[in-house]
């Protein structure tokens, strides 16, 4: 079958253009086992070396850690560097040390007081990119987004983001001030946004960011088993990682592992490639913690997969093939898209 694909160019983001691929920075903190501050910062600079400009962040990752941990990054960088990047961070997932269950705050009384902290520990005057990181219904989603655009008029934020919301809820927020990105769980193994969100943003001339690309790791070449994690890693509470279901999804792998073997690309490579290709108004942020998987990464930016493989690959991966839920009950907390 003839290929009718070219390697991905910048795609916009919140006024800028930018890298295709981001970096989402949650595991440089918590969630996937021990980290190394000093590791991560050699691997935020490989990035921005490399040409990465989109870096993602919250509040929530490690209690404000993962926020000062880049604030360190952005601090070591030029100026002129510091002003190509769009720095995006989230608020409204409140924990207690050592908790994975979480409660939702959306308050314009919160919201302000999380970004003048998220301030301080990026070390900025503006945060490029201010997501709602979950919805949580008690509040009018007018109110919390009007208390956003208050940020924005006073300078505090350059543009607004929602993370994990239903494509109504999309459009009504991007009515009431313009949202510049929405950000959802998105790759071969999650493709849910397809039936709504993605269209819907597509429409409203939204950037979607997907976050997870890859499967937290299951679409690479070292798949994570269960009870290989570390002890503090979220995964191991995934019930796609679990019993029945952790062993289907091994098999989808080794199909998506195999497909890259015949390409002679990691499998990461591939999996991104695909996601690429597919949706031309898509930033993927897939994490990591080293330069070597930074630059496996990377790779998929310099792959044109041929037509018959996006092909077998949106086959290997069709509605109902991957087994188990993407969370824990406990994750599900103000997750609007199921």
């Amino acid at each position: 079958m003839a290929d009718h694909t070219t390697t991905p160019g910048p795609r916009l983001l919140a006024g800028h253009s930018v890298h295709p691929l981001g970096l989402g920075c949650m595991g440089m903190s918590e969630f996937y086992g021990p980290s190394d501050d000093a590791e991560s910062l050699t691997t935020l600079n490989a990035a921005c070396d490399l040409g990465v400009q989109h870096f993602d962040s919250a509040d929530t990752y490690g209690f404000g850690h993962n926020e000062e941990l880049l604030g360190r990054f952005l601090r070591s960088l030029a100026p002129s560097q510091r002003d190509t990047l769009v720095v995006a961070t989230k608020f409204g997932i409140v924990r207690q040390r050592g908790q994975y269950q979480r409660r939702i705050d959306n308050s314009p009384a919160y919201i302000r007081q999380a970004c003048e902290a998220s301030l301080r520990r990026l070390g900025v005057e503006r945060i490029g990119l201010y997501y709602c990181h979950r919805r949580d219904a008690q509040v009018p989603l007018a109110e919390m987004v009007g208390a956003l655009a208050d940020l924005v008029r006073e300078g505090k934020i350059a543009a607004i983001g929602l993370s994990e919301v239903s494509a109504d809820s999309l459009r009504a927020a991007h009515a009431v001030h313009p949202i510049a990105a929405v950000q959802s769980e998105y790759s071969l193994w999650e493709r849910g946004a397809e039936a709504e969100v993605l269209p819907a943003a597509l429409s409203l001339g939204v950037a979607f960011v997907a976050y997870s690309p890859l499967g937290r790791s299951f679409l690479t070449d070292q798949p994570p088993a269960a009870q290989d994690l570390a002890a503090d890693d979220f995964r191991r509470a995934l019930p796609r990682l679990q019993g029945d279901a952790g062993a289907a999804n091994q098999r989808l792998q080794q199909s998506v592992a195999a497909i890259a073997g015949r390409l002679d690309q990691p499998t990461a490579a591939v999996a991104l490639a695909w996601l690429l290709q597919r949706q031309p108004h898509v930033l993927p942020i897939p994490g990591t913690r080293r330069a070597g998987h930074l630059r496996q990464n990377l790779a998929a930016c310099h792959l044109v997969l041929p037509d018959a493989v996006l092909a077998e690959l949106d086959h290997v991966f069709r509605a109902g093939q991957v087994a188990g839920a993407r969370y824990p009950d406990a994750g599900w907390a103000g997750v609007e898209t199921r």
